[in-house]
């Protein structure tokens, strides 16, 4: 990408997005677009056709999304599958509209079949069922990738699919019931501390298997990515294979062990309980992420760096309240 070339960060306010504009300015790049919601609402198409025709950004990445844990997929499926649908759907047809050179959409590892084998491997979409708690939301990321092989298929676009595995930091959820579980375990050790309880209650066993990637690091294959030759990247979009990537740090860690390390991040002397009445979602979830280091990419922030960074940027600005 050009210093001065024209891109559009869809999301620029939520963790991704804010992520992958910190990358960009950091780098020299000043002609970036960003709308905030009252200004710009991705689930109407006339809004989208109109910025898009108004502003042909070069470049689109497309971080918009209605995220959320299992607490907050379970009880909004239908704000989950119809505000993720309505964005991705608008943003991805009004960019080929306006001839935009290259789009990155962002998705989850949860698009991945519940029980098929681990490590996931990007070839394993659509070989089994999806996870019952988050089908809805899965299923809108699925369509987004879809979008993606059929316009590079039907119009000859340069259309890629990041599939980032859990990502937290700065400008992440913390909202106790709505957050995905690193955030919300930080928010729950935190309160514990200050407010002086005996424990803290953690939904399911402790036994699913979770991967962990800092938000920074996404930013930076994101970056990576869009900055590929036309070569490495047309391999990546080409009609015959699906544009799919994922993007992790290629190894897991227990929900145990993750609320253990936060609690000592913290300083939290307490209990930790465990509600194994309550669920625990898919048990393991570890990308296969050789495609992307072959390629030349690697992430460069460890788990326990990520959450102390994270940390005190939550206390640096009063996220607790």
């Amino acid at each position: 990408m050009n210093k001065n070339a024209k891109i559009y960060i869809a999301g620029h306010n939520g963790l991704v997005g804010s992520a992958i504009y910190r990358m960009l300015a950091a780098q020299g790049y000043t002609n970036l677009l960003i709308r905030d919601h009252h200004e710009l609402d991705l689930t109407r198409q006339t809004e989208v056709e109109s910025f898009f025709q108004k502003e042909q950004p070069e470049y689109v990445f497309l971080a918009a999304a209605k995220v959320g844990g299992i607490w907050a997929n379970n009880t909004y499926p239908a704000d989950f599958i119809y505000i993720n649908l309505a964005i991705q759907t608008n943003v991805v047809h009004s960019a080929w509209k306006s001839h935009a050179k290259r789009l990155l959409f962002l998705g989850s590892s949860c698009i991945y079949p519940r029980d098929c084998a681990q490590p996931l491997r990007e070839e394993y979409l659509l070989t089994g069922a999806l996870e019952q708690t988050n089908e809805p939301y899965a299923i809108a990321k699925i369509a987004g990738i879809k979008m993606c092989q059929s316009y590079n298929r039907q119009y000859g676009t340069r259309y890629l699919a990041a599939m980032p595995t859990n990502l937290f930091g700065p400008n992440d959820n913390f909202h106790p019931e709505n957050s995905h579980v690193l955030p919300a375990l930080i928010r729950k050790f935190h309160e514990a501390k200050t407010l002086g309880r005996d424990f803290v209650e953690i939904w399911g066993t402790g036994t699913p298997r979770r991967e962990f990637l800092f938000v920074e690091d996404l930013a930076a294959a994101c970056f990576f990515l869009m900055n590929l030759d036309d070569e490495a990247y047309g391999g990546l979009t080409g009609t015959a294979a699906i544009p799919l990537i994922n993007i992790g740090f290629g190894k897991d860690i227990s929900v145990r062990e993750l609320a253990e390390m936060i609690k000592f991040i913290i300083g939290y002397d307490g209990e930790i309980r465990y509600d194994t009445a309550k669920p625990d979602g898919t048990p393991q979830k570890l990308l296969d992420v050789s495609r992307i280091n072959t390629i030349g990419w690697r992430p460069q922030i460890s788990l326990r760096t990520g959450i102390e960074l994270t940390y005190a940027w939550c206390l640096k600005n009063h996220v607790f309240g």
